[in-house]
C-alpha cells in the first residue's frame, strides 16, 4: 500500500505566518513495494488542481499557483502515481498562512516601558480592549526589542521559549504569529506582554558588556479579529498601553538568572477588570517594520523534563543535585508550603570539582535563579527569561529536605525535528555519540552557539562550519541555519565582505575584522553541506552573493602569490591538543598553511556552486587550483612529505586534494605515522580534527583510524567519556584526571566542534552518506574495523527513513541489513571490495566473508617500554 504523508510547506515545521510568497512542496512516500519510484504526482491547492504532473521529484517542488499575499490562507494536499500508474489516496491536507509580507501591513508602534533604575528588570504591559462583534478568526503577530511572553484574557499565547530569539536586529528582527481564535470573544478582552531584556538589552558576550542594540526595551504587537460580516478588528501596541515593573520577576537575564518574588505576584493581570491605575504609561519608540521577517524554522520550546538522579551533600556541606545529564535549560520546583519571605537559591554548573559545584568556567556568568515564596501553600515554578548550561545544581534555603521529587530540569533548544540516530557494539563509542547529541541540543538555542554556560555564548562561525555535516543528520537545521546564514550575509554587507568571527555580531575586544581561515570560510561551507544533505538549491541561490564576497575577501588577504603577506593573528587550528591552557591558538601547523588549504576549498566549492546556479565560476575554479598549487610548492615535498609534520597538515593535504595524484599515497602513509608517532592521541585543533580519520580512511589506513578513535587517554574523544561526560568538552582535557578543571579561562564541558567526528561514524562506521543532493542517491559504504563489531544508523532523508545495520560475527562473517527509502536508489559497497551494487527502495539484506580486522601493528618499544627493559 502506497501512503502520502502531509505536505512540508519549506523548511516549516507549522506553516503559520509563513515568510514566503511561493513557498516549495516536500512529501514523502512510504510503500511496502519495492523499487517503487514516484512518476507523476497532483498537487491540490484549494479548488485548484495541477492535474497529473509527470515527475519524479517531490523535494522542494515549486509553488504552483499564484504567490501568496498577506494573511492568505491556502490547504494543500498531493497524491502520486508510481510504476502500477494507480494514484495513491491523496495525502492529509495542509494549511498553511501567510504572515505580515509587507511593512504597510503593519499599523503597531513601539511601545516601551519605563524601567528606572532597577538592574535586569521585567516588565508587564497591557491594554483592555472591547470587540463589538462575534470572533470568526484571531491572528496576533508580535515581537519585542527584548524577550517576551504574550497573555490574552488570562491565559498564555503559544509554548515558544526566550521569543523572538536573537538575530542581527538592526537588520532582521524575527516576528511571530499565533492563531487566538479560541483565546478572545465577543465583550472585554485584554492583551498583556512579560518583557524581559533578552540579547537586547542584556548583558553579552565576556567583557561584561550589555545593552548593544539598545537602552530599552520595547514590545510590537498587532491583533487582528477578523467578524461574521467580513470586517477585522486590529488592536495593536500604542501609547494607550500601560506598564510596572512591580510584577513578580524582579530581574532577569539570560548569563545572570532570574529573581521571582511570589508575594508581589499580581492575579488577573492579564485579564479585564484588572485596576492598573498605578501602572504607568508606555512610551512611544521607533521600530523599522522593513527589518521585521517571519520565522525560517522553529522557535525555542521546552523539549524534554530531566528528572533529577540524586541530591546529596558535598565536603563542605552544601545541598548538591544531580540531574545526571549536562543540559540547557531551567530547573522547575515543587515548592513547599513555607513561611512569607522565605528565599531558596539556586546555582547552576556543569560539572563537580572536589565534589563541590564547579563555578569557576562559568566566569561572568553567575546563573543563579531566586525564589522568594509567600506563604500561601505549595506551588510549581520555572524561570521563564533565563537559560543555564548544567548538570548540578547547589539549592540553599529550602525549608524541610530537598530530595528529587522537588525539582526537574526543563531541557530548552530550537525546537529541532530529530532526523539521525547511531549505535554501535562499543558502549563508549555510542555514549560519544549520545554527548555529540546532547552537546548539539544544548547549543543551538536559536543561535548555534559555542557554548551555553559562561559568559559568551556566541554564534562562532568555525565551530559550525565543521560541525555543519554532523548537525545536519542529527536534526532538521535548514530551516533554523537559513535564518543565521541570513543574518551572517547583512552582516559580512557591513565589513567588505569579511564574515565576523561570530553571528549575529556585537563589537567585544577589539579583534580585527579580517578575513578569518576556517570562521569565514562557514559563509561557502554551511550552505553548501545543508544543499548536499536536503537538495535545497535556493538556499544556494540566496546566499551566492555571500559566498562570492567571501571568497573575494579571503583571496585578497592571501594577496596575489597567495601566500598571506601581511601574517598577523589568526585562529588557524584552534585549540590544538598541544597548545597550553593560556595560548589556544598555539598549534602545530601554522595558521598561512591552513588558511592556503581552506581558501583552495572554498574556492573550488565556490566554482561547483556557480555550475548549479549557472554562474561563471571560472575564476574561482582557477583560484582554487592556485592555492592548491601554492599549498604544495610552499608545504610539500615532492615525494608528499609536508613542512610542519602533524596531524592537521597531512589531513588537510589529502583531504582538501590539494596533492599531485603521485603524492597521495606516501602522504597517507605519513599521515599514518604521524598519528602512531603520536601515540594514537587527538594532535589537532578545530580545524584539524574533523578530517583525520576522513584521511586515514580515504589512504588506506582505516586501522589507524579506528585506533584513534577507540583511544582512551587523554587527548582523546574517549578520555572525556571515560571522566562521565555527557557532552562533548571545549578542550580534550577540560577535566584533568585528578578531577580538577583545567586552568585555563576558556573550559566549556558543552562545546559541539569536537564531535563533528560524528559525521564520520555516520558515513565510514556505520556507512550512510548522501551520493547525491537530498539523499536522491544513498552510498551505503560502511568499514568495520577492529574493535567494533556492529554498528547501525538511521536518518530521516527528505525522501523519508534510511537505514543501516550491520553485524560481524567470528571476525569475518559480514552481514548488511537496508532499508532505502521510496523514490530513492542505493549504491552499496560492501567491505570485500566486490563490485557495488545499485538497489532500489524497500528492504535489502547482505552477506559477505572479509579479512578480519586487524588492530595497527605498534612498535613495543614505543607502547611498552617494559618489554624492553
Amino acid at each position: 500500500m502506497t501512503i502520502v504523508g502531509p505536505v512540508t510547506v519549506e523548511h516549516h515545521r507549522e506553516p503559520l505566518g509563513i515568510g514566503e510568497t511561493t513557498p516549495r512542496l516536500s512529501w514523502v512516500t512510504s510503500t511496502d513495494e519495492r523499487d517503487w519510484v514516484q512518476r507523476g504526482y497532483e498537487l491540490q491547492v484549494d479548488g485548484w488542481t495541477s492535474g497529473r504532473v509527470g515527475s519524479p521529484d517531490s523535494v522542494l517542488v515549486p509553488w504552483p499557483v499564484e504567490p501568496l499575499t498577506s494573511r492568505e490562507r491556502r490547504t494543500v494536499r498531493v497524491r502520486v502515481w508510481g510504476p502500477d500508474d494507480d494514484p495513491s489516496e491523496w495525502s492529509p491536507e495542509v494549511v498553511l498562512e501567510a504572515g505580515l509580507l509587507d511593512p504597510a501591513d503593519w499599523s503597531a508602534t513601539l511601545v516601551q516601558p519605563v524601567l528606572g533604575d532597577a538592574d535586569e528588570p521585567v516588565a508587564l504591559l497591557r491594554r483592555e480592549f472591547t470587540l463589538a462583534s462575534p470572533v470568526v478568526s484571531a491572528r496576533l503577530y508580535a515581537t519585542a526589542q527584548g524577550v517576551f511572553e504574550a497573555e490574552l484574557n488570562g491565559a498564555a499565547v503559544g509554548d515558544e521559549v526566550l521569543a523572538p530569539g536573537w538575530t542581527s536586529y538592526t537588520h532582521r528582527l524575527r516576528y511571530l504569529t499565533w492563531d487566538v481564535t479560541d483565546q478572545v470573544a465577543e465583550g472585554p478582552n485584554t492583551l498583556g506582554i512579560t518583557l524581559a531584556d533578552g540579547w537586547f538589552r542584556g548583558a553579552l558576550g565576556f567583557t561584561g558588556k550589555r545593552a548593544f542594540y539598545g537602552d530599552r526595551t520595547g514590545a510590537f504587537a498587532q491583533l487582528e479579529v477578523e467578524h461574521p460580516d467580513g470586517s477585522r478588528t486590529v488592536v495593536t501596541t500604542d501609547g494607550s498601553w500601560r506598564s510596572t515593573t512591580a510584577g513578580p520577576v524582579i530581574r532577569a537575564g539570560l548569563y545572570s538568572g532570574e529573581t521571582h518574588d511570589c508575594r508581589r505576584e499580581l492575579p488577573g493581570w492579564s485579564s479585564s477588570g484588572f485596576d492598573d491605575s498605578s501602572w504607568t504609561p508606555v512610551e512611544v519608540g521607533a521600530l523599522d517594520a522593513s527589518t521585521l521577517v517571519a520565522p525560517t524554522g522553529p522557535p525555542v520550546r521546552r523539549t524534554e523534563v530531566a528528572p533529577a538522579v540524586e541530591v546529596s551533600r558535598s565536603p563542605s556541606g552544601a545541598v548538591l543535585v544531580d540531574f545526571g545529564q549536562n543540559l540547557v535549560g531551567r530547573i522547575r520546583f515543587a515548592l513547599p508550603d513555607a513561611p512569607a519571605g522565605t528565599e531558596i537559591t539556586v546555582r547552576h554548573a556543569e560539572v563537580l570539582e572536589h565534589g563541590e559545584l564547579g563555578t569557576r568556567p562559568l566566569r561572568g556568568a553567575k546563573a543563579t535563579d531566586v525564589v522568594v515564596l509567600d506563604g500561601t501553600g505549595p506551588r510549581s515554578w520555572e524561570p521563564r527569561f533565563t537559560v543555564h548550561g548544567f548538570r548540578y545544581a547547589e539549592v540553599t534555603g529550602w525549608p524541610g529536605e530537598l530530595t528529587t521529587a522537588h525539582l526537574e530540569a526543563v531541557v530548552l533548544h530550537t525546537d529541532l525535528r530529530r532526523t539521525g540516530w547511531f549505535a554501535c557494539s562499543d558502549s563508549r563509542v555510542t555514549r560519544l555519540h549520545d554527548n555529540v547529541l546532547w552537546g548539539m541540543r544544548g547549543n543551538f538555542l536559536d543561535v548555534p552557539t559555542d557554548c551555553p554556560q559562561r559568559d559568551e555564548r556566541l554564534g562562532w562561525t568555525g565551530d559550525l562550519q565543521v560541525f555543519a555535516p554532523t548537525a545536519s543528520f542529527l536534526y532538521d537545521t535548514t530551516g533554523m541555519l537559513s535564518s543565521w546564514l541570513a543574518d551572517l550575509a547583512v552582516e559580512q554587507a557591513e565589513l567588505d565582505g569579511v564574515v565576523p568571527m561570530y553571528v549575529p555580531f556585537i563589537p567585544l575586544l577589539p579583534f580585527p575584522q579580517q578575513p578569518e581561515v576556517g570562521w569565514g570560510d562557514a559563509a561557502v561551507v554551511v550552505p553548501w553541506v545543508l544543499h548536499e544533505r536536503t537538495g535545497d538549491r535556493g538556499l544556494l541561490r540566496r546566499q551566492w552573493p555571500s559566498m562570492v564576497a567571501w571568497v573575494d575577501a579571503f583571496a585578497a588577504r592571501a594577496g596575489a602569490d597567495v601566500d598571506f603577506p601581511e601574517g598577523g593573528f589568526s585562529f588557524g587550528d584552534w585549540l590544538d591538543a598541544s597548545a597550553p591552557p593560556d595560548n589556544p591558538a598555539a598549534a602545530r601547523t601554522p595558521w598561512q598553511a591552513v588558511a592556503t588549504a581552506y581558501l583552495a576549498r572554498s574556492a573550488r566549492t565556490l566554482a561547483q556552486v556557480a555550475a548549479l546556479l549557472g554562474e561563471d565560476g571560472t575564476r574561482f575554479a582557477e583560484l582554487g587550483e592556485r592555492a592548491a598549487a601554492r599549498f604544495r610548492d610552499e608545504y610539500v615535498s615532492p615525494t608528499g612529505r609536508v613542512a610542519f609534520p602533524s596531524q592537521t597538515a597531512y589531513a588537510l593535504a589529502l583531504e582538501f586534494d590539494l596533492l599531485a595524484p603521485e603524492q597521495r599515497p606516501h602522504t597517507g602513509r605519513l599521515l599514518a605515522r604521524q598519528v602512531l608517532d603520536d601515540g594514537f592521541h587527538i594532535a589537532s585543533g578545530f580545524l584539524g580534527t574533523p578530517l583525520v580519520c576522513d584521511a586515514l580512511t580515504h589512504a588506506g589506513e582505516l586501522a589507524s583510524a579506528y585506533e584513534l578513535l577507540l583511544q582512551e587517554e587523554c587527548p582523546s574523544w574517549l578520555y572525556p567519556v571515560s571522566m562521565g561526560a555527557t557532552t562533548i568538552w571545549e578542550r580534550w582535557d577540560s577535566m584533568l584526571p585528578d578531577g580538577s578543571i583545567n586552568p585555563g579561562d576558556m573550559t566549556s564541558f558543552n562545546h559541539y566542534a569536537l564531535g563533528a567526528v560524528a559525521d564520520w561514524l555516520h558515513r565510514t562506521v556505520a556507512g550512510l552518506a548522501p551520493a547525491s543532493p537530498g539523499y536522491r542517491e544513498l552510498l551505503v559504504a560502511p568499514r568495520p574495523g577492529p574493535g567494533i563489531s556492529s554498528a547501525s544508523v538511521e536518518h530521516d532523508t527528505p525522501y523519508g527513513r534510511a537505514a543501516v545495520s550491520w553485524v560481524l560475527t567470528g571476525g569475518t562473517a559480514f552481514t548488511l541489513e537496508l532499508t532505502v527509502p521510496a523514490g530513492t536508489t542505493a549504491t552499496v559497497q560492501l567491505p570485500d571490495g566486490s563490485d557495488p551494487a545499485v538497489v532500489g527502495s524497500g528492504a535489502h539484506a547482505f552477506a559477505c566473508t572479509i579479512d578480519e580486522p586487524q588492530p595497527v601493528e605498534k612498535p613495543a618499544l614505543f607502547f611498552d617500554p617494559d618489554a624492553h627493559a
